[in-house]
Formats: structure tokens, C-alpha cells, sequence
């Protein structure tokens, strides 16, 4: 009985080998890879799902939750409970291997649907072998249980169109419209196969010849339809109430979803809904193997040449591959498309778009194609498979050169080589998944004896990768938050002379571990002085650090939630790059790992940044507590100046000259600056925000995007840009430096409109004003 088949294998043995290769690396390596912060949290979600099916009053935590599907989700918790996982180290395994296994199956479909497509086994493990050797999507086959069986399932799809197309019958298009629908539920991005396939039946019916070819089309069309909402709203609890209203706030909530993080691009920090419209080219380009990317860039020029020869190509008979060939492309150009000129919310790199490495593999094997069929010579063509060969051992060489976090591979178009540049430039760790290496290295270091470490911060990545360490090993990790515990920071540490050691990829850190200052200092330092801030804790500015302290004080006012800490620079040029965005840094931090609670007492200490500080903010949030767009809702916050004697000063300037223009406030130019000066003045004086309108005499000068408007729009926040003194208001705003015609400024309310406004002309720079207009 196995005869038959042995036989129909025997022709596809490099394929079974190559399987087996990866499987037994997958399985070799599958303990290495830690927990990441999207784990945990999407099998909560599935559990209150489950609440749903049951119908159970559910109750997710994050409303957009109830948009995502689960169908990935349901068999790891199958597996879980059928085998009885108690312990999170056999749950996250489990899921680990599951996930990886579904991955291998993609680059099994991927070759098969290249055998199909091209009937050349060798081409076909070229393409296999390009789908699975993407460094960023190999560790992602692991940990991440959401985008890569999205990549996987697409994969899939696009085989089961190709077997819809090439067969033509009812059964095989609602088997395509079942994983077009399953496809759906992973992500919403899913649709972008439902419209291609919709568009190329569309095609076929135009070209159809007669009635009963087009019934044909009409009737496979509607069967893939139904199939495919029908799964879709199988698959989705938060459908079953409302279909038709609910999968309109489906596609709204999920296009446009709520969390809008800041993250950084060419190193400047930016909101993900405010990315250039390089973002994914650039993110796809520098984080691809040179080769595939080359590949793939070959086939698209083929495919798009292809297509113009052919005219009406379709799906059919002949013409099939060079239809199917539009499919891949259409694929992969219009979700790309859209999110260039759309704009959607787009963060963490390109995850949400690693699907695109499906049809880019696939358009690359026809770039292989065309290579071999353009080379007459059998040598020749033989280099080009070396080539490829070359090129999936250089993908296997740089994948171990930095195992387990081949989720931070960058290729050669970025600098890789000067330390902690790329960390300036792009995100890099933004799960937290080098947590577990940054334990199994501590431990390392003290082979023999218990380690006390702080396990707060790093979004609870501690603690969950410290449960999936071998059982002795957790045994010897002491969750000590007192004043001699070790802590973790994503990053290199706040003060480099107190660092342990670090998780590093190509000399940029990922995961620092360091000692806590000291605390006593700090505390005698703090007590000599007046705080800066009075609330929950006081706040003393002392050595170059904030000292936050509180009496009395216990581990339960500090174990949860983050600390705050905005820091404003007095000389915005100070401000490190990738910060110029938001005009402020972030140095927020978990209490225990710069802190203690100790003897009645709650000590923490923050080195601030070597540059001029103007002003901070800072407060504690509440954990669990979120407003619209992800911000925690803070328990206390307040902000403070630091260094007063440089905000006298400015005082001081501007009252050495005439004002340009009195309003609500006074208005000079001094020193390239616009100040604003209100005496006397409190805090409900700049509540709101101010807009400022800069023209300038050159309308050339203008950055292109502010060209239309006819002028730059430097509106701001107070805090960003002033303070509150001696019973004054000051801000200051660095004006541009092409020559200013005139400028508009004034406070509103949004939706209620100004407040206050004022326009003057500002005319050629002068001693008087102080120049730098």
C-alpha cells in the first residue's frame, strides 16, 4: 500500500529532505526563543471569546479585541488543554511549536504551488526556500501567533486560488472562499485576496465565450461569496448579533485602530499615524535578504512585461500562470499601496504587512525563471541555482549570527556597524522578546548561588519569560525589589558605570542589566533641599537626577503602574534626534528598577540627561486604567523648571526691548526666537493650546507639504515650549531661519475655536528686535 506512495514522492525527495533539515533546526532551537508582550495577552482574549461561544456575558478588556478573530488562536488552547499544560513553561512551548510547524507548512505550499506554476521541482525549492529563510519571519514563526500564521495562511490561500482557477468548479472555488475567509479572520487585511480574486473573475466573465461560460463564472463566483462570509462570520462572536452593522465597525475599528503609539523612523519618533510615506518601502528593503529583494525586483519587471504582452490575460486555460502571475502582484502592490498613500496605523516596523513576503517570494521564483530560461548554456544556468544556493546559506549565516533575535535582522543598506546607531535610527525590540536571554545570562554569570533581580518593568516580560526557564533555574531567581537588586531596562541603562551586562544585536542594546544607584546618597542629597515638586512624592532635583521620595511609603504604592518623566531641553538643538518629533524625551521608568521601599520609606533616583534641562513632567499612572488612544490615566502629575536662573534671564531679555505685538501676551523676537510674555500670570493662562502661523517673504521657502497653506504652522503646547515663574508666563519658539514676512499666533479651543489672536508683520531682522528673524 505505501507503494503508490513512495512513488509519488519519490520525485519531490529535495523538498522532504529540506523539510526535514528545517524541522530538526526548528525543533533544535525551539527552547531558545523567549515570551513576547502579545502572547499573553491574545490568550486572554481567546478565553473571553470563549465566554461569547458559550453565550456568556464576556468581558474583554480592550474593546477592539472583540474586532480580531481567533482562528489560530482556538487550536494552541486545544493543545494546551488536551494535554493538560498547567505550567506557562509547557503552554508557551507548546504554542511555540505549533506556531513554527504551521509556518514550515507555508514553505511546503509554497513549493508546491511553485511546482505547479512552473513544473520545475528545482525552481520550486528556490521559492520554498526564499518563503522560509527570511530571517525577521523565521524567529517570528515562533513567538508570534497572530502575523505569521496570517503570512502562512496567505500562502495557503494563493494556492487554493491557483487549484480554483486551474479547475474551475464550484467545490474548488468555495474551498478557496473558505480560506479567503479564515484569511479575514486573522487580520482584516485579509479582504485585499477576496477583492483580487472578485476582480479576476470579474476579468473572466468579461472574456468569457457565452452564456454558458459565463454561468459557469457567475455561479463559482457566488459560491466563493458565500463561502467566504459565511466563514468569516462563523469565525467572528462579535458578528453574530448584528451581521451587517457589526462588520462595518469591523472594517472601521481594525483599518483604523485606536492605539496610536509613537515610534521611531530615520531616527525621529513619530506618531504611527504620521509616518513618511517611505516608511514600509524603506522598513521592507533594509530588513529583507540583498538577494531575495533583487530576486523578487527581477520577477515583478518580468511579470509587468509579461503583462503588457499579454493583453488580456486571464486565469484560464494556457494563459493561467501569466493571470496568476497579476494575482501575486496585485497582491503584493496594493496593500503596499495603500498603506503609502493612506496611511494607516502602521507600527512596529512591518509586521502587520509581513503577509507581503508571500507573493514577493512567489513574484521572485518567476525572476529564477526568466534568469533560466534567458541562459541557453547548462552551466549557466547551473551558476544561477549556486547563486540562490549562495544566497539561502548567507540568510542561514547572518540568522546565526545573531540567534535567538533574528527578529532584529537589518541587511548592509543600514549601518550596521557603528554601536547603537541602529537603535537611534529605527525600532528595534519593541516585545520585549530578549527578556528570557537577558535572565539566562544573569544566571549564567552566578552559576551557584540565588540572583536577586527586580522583575517590574519591560511591560511584565520579566516575570513571564522568568516562568518558562527550566524549573531549577527559576528556582534561583530571587524577585527581590529592594535597593540591591538588579534591574532591567530596555536599552543600554540610565547610568552606563552601573551596567552588568547586555543583550546586544550588531553593538545596539536591547536589554541592559544594572545596578540600582545609590539610594542613601540620594536620599541625604534630596533632604538638604526644598522639593520641585510637592504631590504624591515629592520630587528633588539634586546631582544632575530626580529624587523621588515618599514618607510614609510602602512596596504597594509603587508595584504598579509607570512613572512619568518628560524632559524638555532648553536648547532644543540639544535634544537627541530621534526626540526632535515630539520636542520632548520620554525617560519614563517603573519605580523599582531606579528604587526601593524601604524602611517606611519610598526612595527613587533618575540621572537626567547631560543636556540643559528646561522643564519636566512627571506622574504616576494607574495601572489598568486607559484613555482613548492607549494613555494610562495618571494618579498624580505635575511638572516643574529646573534651572530658573535661564528663565530669568529670557525674562530679563525680553523685557529689554519693545514688544512686536501686544495681546493676551506680549510678543518679542530675541535671538531667532519668538517669546511670549504674560505678568502677571497662572496656570489657567496656558491651558490651551497656542497656534502659531509663520509666512515667510519667500513663499519657496516653505517645506513642500506647507506650501498649499502658505505658511508654517509651529503650533504648541506651553509646557513643550514655556513655563510659569515669579508670577510670569514665558515661552519661547525657535522661528525658522529663512526671513519671516509676518506671523499669526494666538490660543483656541479645540472645537470651540480661538480664544485669542494677533497678526504683525515681522520686516527685515534688526539690533532692536534681536535678530534671527
Amino acid at each position: 500500500m505505501l507503494a503508490p506512495v513512495m512513488k509519488a514522492l519519490a520525485p519531490h525527495w529535495g523538498a522532504l529532505l529540506a523539510l526535514a533539515l528545517f524541522l530538526t533546526a526548528g525543533l533544535a532551537v525551539l527552547d531558545d526563543y523567549g515570551v513576547t508582550r502579545d502572547e499573553p495577552h491574545h490568550r486572554v482574549v481567546l478565553l473571553s471569546k470563549l465566554t461569547q461561544i458559550r453565550g456568556e456575558t464576556a468581558s474583554i478588556p480592550f474593546e477592539p479585541d472583540n474586532f480580531y478573530g481567533s482562528v489560530f488562536q482556538f487550536p494552541l488552547l486545544f493543545v494546551e488543554r488536551a494535554f493538560g499544560f498547567r505550567d506557562a513553561r509547557d503552554i508557551y512551548l507548546s504554542r511555540h511549536l505549533i506556531t513554527h510547524l504551521f509556518f514550515l507548512t507555508g514553505g511546503l505550499f509554497a513549493y508546491l504551488l511553485a511546482v505547479r506554476l512552473f513544473g520545475a521541482r528545482l525552481l520550486a525549492l528556490s521559492a520554498a526556500g526564499l518563503f522560509l529563510l527570511h530571517p525577521r519571519l523565521y524567529a517570528h514563526s515562533f513567538f508570534n501567533a497572530q502575523d505569521s500564521p496570517f503570512l502562512v495562511a496567505f500562502v495557503i490561500a494563493l494556492f487554493l486560488g491557483l487549484r480554483a482557477f486551474r479547475r474551475n468548479t464550484l467545490s474548488a472555488f468555495v474551498l478557496l472562499g473558505v480560506g479567503a475567509g479564515l484569511l479575514a479572520n486573522l487580520r482584516i487585511m485579509g479582504v485585499v485576496l477576496l477583492v483580487g480574486v472578485s476582480s479576476l473573475r470579474a476579468l473572466d466573465f468579461a472574456l468569457a465565450r457565452g452564456w454558458a461560460e459565463r454561468k459557469r463564472v457567475l455561479l463559482t463566483s457566488g459560491g466563493f461569496a458565500l463561502a467566504s462570509a459565511l466563514t468569516i462570520y462563523a469565525l467572528l462572536p462579535y458578528l453574530w448579533e448584528n451581521p451587517l452593522r457589526r462588520a462595518v465597525e469591523w472594517w472601521t475599528a481594525l483599518s483604523n485602530y485606536p492605539i496610536i503609539p509613537l515610534e521611531l523612523f530615520r531616527g525621529t519618533i513619530r506618531r504611527s499615524v504620521a509616518f513618511p510615506v517611505e516608511y514600509l518601502p524603506v522598513w521592507f528593503s533594509i530588513t529583507a535578504p540583498p538577494f531575495a529583494l533583487l530576486l523578487g525586483l527581477v520577477g515583478a519587471l518580468v511579470v509587468a512585461a509579461r503583462s503588457i504582452e499579454a493583453g488580456k490575460a486571464s486565469l484560464r486555460g494556457k494563459r493561467r500562470r501569466r493571470g496568476f502571475a497579476l494575482l501575486l502582484a496585485g497582491c503584493f502592490v496594493a496593500p503596499a499601496l495603500w498603506v503609502v498613500v493612506a496611511g494607516p496605523n502602521t507600527y512596529n516596523g512591518w509586521r502587520h504587512m509581513y503577509f507581503l513576503w508571500a507573493p514577493f517570494a512567489l513574484l521572485a521564483a518567476f525572476g529564477v525563471q526568466w534568469l533560466v530560461a534567458a541562459l541557453r548554456r547548462a552551466r549557466l544556468r547551473a551558476a544561477v541555482y549556486a547563486a540562490i544556493g549562495a544566497g539561502l546559506i548567507a540568510a542561514v549565516a547572518s540568522m546565526a549570527l545573531i540567534h535567538p533575535n533574528q527578529q532584529e535582522f537589518f541587511n548592509f543598506l543600514v549601518d550596521r556597524v557603528t554601536p547603537e546607531r541602529l537603535r537611534t535610527q529605527y525600532v528595534m525590540d519593541y516585545w520585549n522578546h530578549p527578556a528570557r536571554q537577558a535572565l539566562e545570562r544573569l544566571l549564567a554569570e552566578t552559576p551557584s548561588s540565588p540572583v536577586k533581580a527586580t522583575m517590574s518593568g519591560l511591560g511584565g516580560m520579566l516575570r513571564i519569560n522568568a516562568r518558562i526557564l527550566p524549573e531549577a533555574e527559576r528556582e534561583r531567581l530571587s524577585h527581590a525589589p529592594g535597593p540591591d537588586a538588579l534591574v532591567f531596562a530596555s536599552g543600554p541603562a540610565a547610568d552606563e558605570d552601573l551596567t552588568v551586562h547586555a543583550v546586544s544585536v550588531y553593538g545596539n542594546t536591547l536589554i541592559s542589566v544594572a545596578r540600582k544607584p545609590d539610594l542613601e546618597a540620594a536620599y541625604a542629597a534630596a533632604s538638604s533641599g526644598e522639593p520641585i515638586i510637592r504631590s504624591e512624592f515629592d520630587v528633588h532635583y539634586a546631582n544632575g537626577a530626580l529624587v523621588y521620595v515618599k514618607e510614609p511609603c510602602g512596596e504597594a504604592d509603587v508595584a504598579g503602574g509607570e512613572f512619568k518623566l518628560l524632559v524638555v531641553p532648553w536648547d532644543e538643538a540639544d535634544l537627541p534626534r530621534e526626540w526632535e518629533f515630539s520636542r520632548r524625551e520620554d525617560r519614563s521608568f517603573h519605580f523599582l528598577n531606579l528604587g526601593a521601599a524601604a524602611d517606611g520609606k519610598c526612595v527613587a533616583s533618575v540621572p537626567l540627561p547631560d543636556y540643559v534641562v528646561a522643564a519636566v513632567r512627571t506622574g504616576q499612572s494607574l495601572p489598568g486604567r486607559r484613555e482613548i488612544g492607549g494613555r494610562e490615566v495618571p494618579l498624580w502629575e505635575s511638572e516643574a523648571l529646573l534651572n530658573l536662573e535661564l528663565w530669568r534671564e529670557a525674562r530679563r531679555d525680553a523685557l529689554s526691548r519693545e514688544p512686536l505685538a501686544r495681546a493676551v501676551f506680549d510678543l518679542r523676537i530675541v535671538d531667532g526666537a519668538l517669546v511670549y510674555l504674560k505678568e502677571p500670570c497662572g496656570e489657567e493662562d496656558t491651558e490651551t493650546r497656542f497656534f502659531l502661523h509663520v509666512v515667510p517673504e519667500r513663499e519657496g521657502d516653505l517645506p513642500r507639504e506647507r506650501r498649499a497653506h502658505g505658511f508654517d504652522n509651529l503650533g504648541f503646547d506651553f509646557f513643550l515650549r514655556g513655563g510659569r515663574f515669579d508670577g510670569a508666563c514665558l515661552a519661547r519658539v525657535p522661528l525658522p531661519d529663512y526671513s519671516v514676512a509676518s506671523i499669526r499666533t494666538g490660543q483656541f479651543v479645540s472645537g470651540a475655536g480661538e480664544i485669542w489672536s494677533v497678526e504683525f508683520e515681522v520686516g527685515a531682522p534688526s539690533a532692536e528686535n534681536g535678530g534671527g528673524a
